[in-house]
């Protein structure tokens, strides 16, 4: 039987539409509610007793030898056939804390999600490396499994996900889909990402890149024929590209960057932004990889990649302030707030007021 405690706390987080559960030994549950932190002071603090009753059933004692060992543990957790979480249990100060994300049981379109419709066309290529990128909790995963459920839906393809731990749960349509979960099905990123070459996949998602292994696999699996979807926690298109030459060692990079300028499709960098109306609403910067970018990436000239998609609208590219801008024009989204959004303020409004 379910421990009531457990039981309440997800009752509560589902009942306020919240999108995240935090729990931390000694203090108050909190909620996230449309990006903003509530404190369920109600329900008073935690205790070591109840943390720990709660983290371990939902574990499991397999799960639970591993935790102890580790200190910390990913995985997806079901309940009452209801509403499916990712979770993350962890130590701080040597006592238990806890964070359970909400995954939706159903797969938004790219459309439902208020994306770009230019995220249509990366769904169509044949092969490439496209990136989705973002801080944490910007909804990469989300639309990740957009991308992936159009291609779904509309080709016959052998799709292979690698995950950990599986969000989506995709229906197979017209293409046939394997998901792999770490730990569950495999024993790393880098190891799954390998064997997918024997498993004759047309597409491959990457949860996350965490290591050079995992990048080098991937942006050979692009460059061999496969379309490859993948995340990273970063903040731009230009620093997602930096990030990835930057996790090799020097006498490497030379090569990545010749590689990468061949295999690379486009990077999808996302933030969600309160809307006026309540909710969220994705801001994005999209950049293609056309001639010019990947001329810059070749040359080491990765830091002049923004002025390229400034000025290549015509062509699907768009910058963050620019998209913030637009969101301001629709009374999407405040000024105040795409300026708290912005890494170049002063050019927002500029942009704005043109």
């Amino acid at each position: 039987m379910l421990n009531p405690k457990t039981k309440e706390l997800i009752e509560i987080t589902i009942a306020e539409k919240a999108s995240d559960l935090h729990l931390v030994t000694d203090s108050a549950p909190v909620i996230r509610v449309n990006g903003r932190l509530n404190i369920l002071f109600n329900l008073g603090k935690i205790s070591e007793k109840e943390m720990q009753e709660i983290v371990f059933e939902m574990m499991g004692e397999e799960r639970k030898e591993m935790f102890l060992k580790e200190k910390d543990i990913d995985f997806s957790y079901n309940f009452e056939d209801k509403v499916r979480f990712r979770v993350n249990i962890f130590f701080q100060r040597e006592k238990i804390a806890c964070a359970l994300r909400i995954i939706s049981s159903e797969i938004q379109t790219i459309d439902d999600l208020n994306l770009p419709p230019i995220l249509h066309e990366f769904t169509n290529l044949p092969q490439g490396f496209v990136l989705v990128t973002g801080p944490s909790g910007q909804g990469k995963s989300t639309t990740l499994a957009a991308l992936i459920d159009k291609i779904n839906h509309t080709r016959a393809e052998n799709i292979i996900t690698i995950e950990d731990p599986i969000e989506y749960i995709f229906t197979p349509d017209r293409s046939i889909i394997s998901q792999r979960e770490i730990r569950q099905d495999a024993t790393s990123f880098a190891r799954a990402l390998k064997a997918t070459f024997r498993q004759d996949p047309d597409v491959i998602m990457v949860g996350e890149m965490r290591d050079p292994e995992t990048i080098a696999t991937a942006i050979t699996a692009a460059e061999t024929g496969h379309l490859v979807f993948a995340t990273l926690h970063t903040n731009s298109a230009h620093q997602s590209i930096h990030r990835i030459v930057d996790s090799f060692p020097a006498v490497q990079q030379n090569q990545i960057r010749a590689q990468l300028s061949g295999s690379l499709a486009g990077i999808i960098s996302q933030r969600l932004i309160p809307r006026n109306k309540g909710g969220l609403i994705p801001a994005c910067e999209i950049m293609i990889n056309n001639a010019a970018v990947a001329n810059l990436i070749r040359e080491n000239k990765i830091h002049e990649i923004p002025v390229v998609i400034e000025t290549s609208g015509e062509r699907g590219m768009i910058s963050l302030n620019r998209y913030l801008a637009n969101l301001v024009r629709l009374k999407e989204i405040s000024l105040e707030i795409a300026q708290a959004y912005s890494s170049q303020p002063d050019e927002l409004r500029n942009l704005i007021h043109r």
